[in-house]
């Protein structure tokens, strides 16, 4: 399969050589250029290109970038890339360390559904609850005892089992956690982030999650940008 990935940070680069170890080829991207992931392309196998081309280069496009920089990609992003190319949001909403205070969000907008709505694209929310070390590291043989499993949240049934499918590939189980309107179950503060569940974990997990933000996911008077910029 062909994977482009717009982010090359701690997530974006991980999923990159996961993917190439699973025997995909990968077109990896960020905002300052292909020539910056030349080492990183040549190590694992990966081909280093634009963000526009990233968005055209593959059957499933992975969005692995801070919340706050999500309006500064280029608004024609996805013009011309056909509906059946899986757009992934593996972003979370870290107001007071990172993004400042986004309105929608704080008034109860889940993260991804922003994200959709910012892109003019569905995307399907996943990768957000592992650590990077523990995507990298842990991925075990299916059927293994112990596997950790990672919510799906989306509204495309068929854009979620490629999804899960890829999850399966680098070694997790994927579980349903329900439409992108309900993916606040998987954002930051809920029972499943950052738990490492198995596949019953993450289920009790979702079912146990409360819509309200924990004040530490909130922002705040001091919050970077939390003026209105963002």
């Amino acid at each position: 399969m062909k994977i482009g990935i717009i982010g090359a940070g701690n997530i974006g680069g991980t999923l990159a050589r996961r993917f190439r170890e699973a025997g995909h080829e990968v077109f990896i991207a960020n905002s300052r250029g292909p020539a910056s992931l030349a080492g990183l392309a040549k190590e694992i196998g990966a081909k280093a290109v634009t963000v526009k081309d990233a968005a055209r280069s593959g059957e499933v496009v992975i969005v692995t970038i801070p919340l706050t920089n999500i309006r500064d990609l280029p608004k024609d992003l996805f013009d011309g890339v056909p509906a059946n190319v899986v757009v992934v949001d593996t972003g979370n909403y870290y107001p007071q360390q990172r993004d400042g205070r986004i309105d929608a969000i704080e008034n109860g907008t889940p993260e991804s559904r922003w994200v959709s709505d910012q892109l003019g694209r569905p995307v399907v929310k996943a990768f957000n609850s592992i650590y990077a070390e523990h995507l990298l590291e842990y991925g075990r043989p299916h059927g293994a005892a112990g596997r950790i499993a990672l919510p799906v949240a989306g509204d495309d049934k068929k854009a979620k089992d490629k999804v899960i499918q890829l999850l399966d590939e680098i070694g997790f189980d994927g579980v349903d956690a329900g439409t992108l309107d309900e993916s606040w179950r998987q954002q930051p503060g809920s029972p499943v982030y950052a738990a490492d569940f198995d596949v019953e974990g993450v289920r009790k997990g979702l079912t146990e999650a409360k819509r309200e933000r924990p004040a530490k996911f909130r922002a705040t008077a001091g919050s970077p940008a939390a003026a209105g910029k963002r």
